[in-house]
Protein backbone atom coordinates (compact mmCIF):
# COMPACT_ATOMS: atom_id res chain seq x y z
CA UNK A 1 0.00 0.00 0.00
CA UNK A 2 2.96 2.33 0.59
CA UNK A 3 3.94 2.29 -3.07
CA UNK A 4 0.42 3.26 -4.18
CA UNK A 5 0.38 6.21 -1.76
CA UNK A 6 3.81 7.29 -2.94
CA UNK A 7 2.67 7.08 -6.58
CA UNK A 8 -0.49 9.07 -5.78
CA UNK A 9 1.60 11.76 -4.07
CA UNK A 10 3.93 11.86 -7.07
CA UNK A 11 1.09 12.03 -9.61
CA UNK A 12 -0.72 14.78 -7.73
CA UNK A 13 2.27 17.11 -7.52
CA UNK A 14 1.49 20.40 -9.22
CA UNK A 15 4.47 20.28 -11.56
CA UNK A 16 3.48 16.89 -12.96
CA UNK A 17 -0.06 18.05 -13.63
CA UNK A 18 1.31 21.21 -15.27
CA UNK A 19 3.54 19.10 -17.51
CA UNK A 20 0.60 16.89 -18.50
CA UNK A 21 -1.53 19.91 -19.39
CA UNK A 22 1.35 21.44 -21.35
CA UNK A 23 1.86 18.16 -23.22
CA UNK A 24 -1.79 17.96 -24.28
CA UNK A 25 -1.86 21.62 -25.29
CA UNK A 26 1.42 21.22 -27.17
CA UNK A 27 0.05 18.26 -29.13
CA UNK A 28 -3.06 20.22 -30.07
CA UNK A 29 -0.99 23.27 -30.97
CA UNK A 30 1.26 21.09 -33.14
CA UNK A 31 -1.77 19.90 -35.10
CA UNK A 32 -2.92 23.48 -35.62
CA UNK A 33 0.51 24.50 -36.88
CA UNK A 34 0.69 21.46 -39.17
CA UNK A 35 -2.71 22.32 -40.64
CA UNK A 36 -1.62 25.94 -41.08
CA UNK A 37 1.63 25.00 -42.79
CA UNK A 38 0.19 22.28 -45.02
CA UNK A 39 -3.04 24.09 -45.83
CA UNK A 40 -1.88 27.69 -46.20
CA UNK A 41 1.91 28.15 -46.24
CA UNK A 42 2.88 25.22 -48.50
CA UNK A 43 0.34 26.02 -51.24
CA UNK A 44 1.37 29.69 -51.21
CA UNK A 45 5.03 28.76 -51.51
CA UNK A 46 4.00 26.20 -54.13
CA UNK A 47 2.58 29.01 -56.28
CA UNK A 48 6.16 30.09 -56.87
CA UNK A 49 7.29 26.62 -57.93
CA UNK A 50 4.05 25.55 -59.57
CA UNK A 51 3.24 22.72 -57.12
CA UNK A 52 2.45 22.25 -53.45
CA UNK A 53 5.74 22.48 -51.54
CA UNK A 54 5.11 19.36 -49.49
CA UNK A 55 4.66 17.30 -52.68
CA UNK A 56 8.10 18.15 -54.11
CA UNK A 57 10.48 15.21 -54.29
CA UNK A 58 13.44 13.86 -56.17
CA UNK A 59 12.69 10.36 -57.51
CA UNK A 60 15.66 8.01 -57.27
CA UNK A 61 13.88 4.94 -58.63
CA UNK A 62 10.50 4.91 -60.38
CA UNK A 63 7.70 2.64 -59.19
CA UNK A 64 7.41 -0.70 -60.99
CA UNK A 65 3.94 -1.68 -62.20
CA UNK A 66 2.65 -4.95 -63.64
CA UNK A 67 0.56 -5.24 -66.81
CA UNK A 68 -2.70 -4.54 -64.99
CA UNK A 69 -1.35 -1.29 -63.53
CA UNK A 70 -0.91 -2.61 -60.00
CA UNK A 71 2.19 -1.33 -58.17
CA UNK A 72 4.74 -4.12 -57.70
CA UNK A 73 7.51 -1.99 -56.21
CA UNK A 74 7.01 1.46 -54.67
CA UNK A 75 9.01 4.41 -55.96
CA UNK A 76 12.11 5.45 -54.02
CA UNK A 77 12.24 9.21 -53.58
CA UNK A 78 13.82 11.93 -51.49
CA UNK A 79 10.85 13.97 -50.22
CA UNK A 80 12.61 17.28 -49.77
CA UNK A 81 9.39 19.32 -49.95
CA UNK A 82 7.93 17.51 -46.94
CA UNK A 83 11.22 18.06 -45.10
CA UNK A 84 11.07 21.82 -45.78
CA UNK A 85 7.43 21.85 -44.62
CA UNK A 86 8.42 20.19 -41.32
CA UNK A 87 11.23 22.73 -40.86
CA UNK A 88 8.68 25.53 -41.32
CA UNK A 89 6.45 23.83 -38.72
CA UNK A 90 9.36 23.68 -36.28
CA UNK A 91 10.30 27.32 -36.81
CA UNK A 92 6.71 28.48 -36.22
CA UNK A 93 6.37 26.39 -33.03
CA UNK A 94 9.78 27.51 -31.76
CA UNK A 95 8.93 31.16 -32.41
CA UNK A 96 5.59 30.93 -30.61
CA UNK A 97 7.23 29.17 -27.65
CA UNK A 98 9.88 31.91 -27.55
CA UNK A 99 7.15 34.57 -27.40
CA UNK A 100 5.27 32.67 -24.66
CA UNK A 101 8.42 32.21 -22.52
CA UNK A 102 9.42 35.83 -23.07
CA UNK A 103 5.95 36.98 -21.93
CA UNK A 104 6.07 34.76 -18.84
CA UNK A 105 9.52 36.08 -17.92
CA UNK A 106 8.33 39.68 -18.37
CA UNK A 107 5.36 39.02 -16.06
CA UNK A 108 7.68 37.47 -13.46
CA UNK A 109 9.98 40.51 -13.60
CA UNK A 110 6.99 42.84 -13.10
CA UNK A 111 5.81 40.73 -10.20
CA UNK A 112 9.27 40.83 -8.59
CA UNK A 113 9.60 44.58 -9.20
CA UNK A 114 6.38 45.51 -7.43
CA UNK A 115 7.10 45.66 -3.72
CA UNK A 116 4.76 43.54 -1.69
CA UNK A 117 2.96 45.43 1.05
CA UNK A 118 2.73 44.10 4.57
CA UNK A 119 0.55 41.08 5.09
CA UNK A 120 -2.84 41.49 6.74
CA UNK A 121 -1.39 40.18 10.01
CA UNK A 122 1.48 42.65 9.88
CA UNK A 123 -0.89 45.50 9.06
CA UNK A 124 -3.09 44.57 12.02
CA UNK A 125 -0.08 44.41 14.33
CA UNK A 126 1.08 47.83 13.10
CA UNK A 127 -2.37 49.29 13.82
CA UNK A 128 -2.29 47.84 17.34
CA UNK A 129 1.21 49.21 17.87
CA UNK A 130 0.16 52.66 16.68
CA UNK A 131 -2.96 52.58 18.88
CA UNK A 132 -0.85 51.63 21.93
CA UNK A 133 1.53 54.53 21.28
CA UNK A 134 -1.33 57.03 21.62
Amino acid sequence: MGMMKEFKDFAMKGSLVDIAVAFVMGAAFGKVITAFTEGIVSPLIGLIGGTDLSKNMYVLKEAVMDASGKVVTEAVAIKWGDFITQIINFIIVAFVMFIVIKSINAMKKKEEATPAGPSSTDALLMEIRDALKK
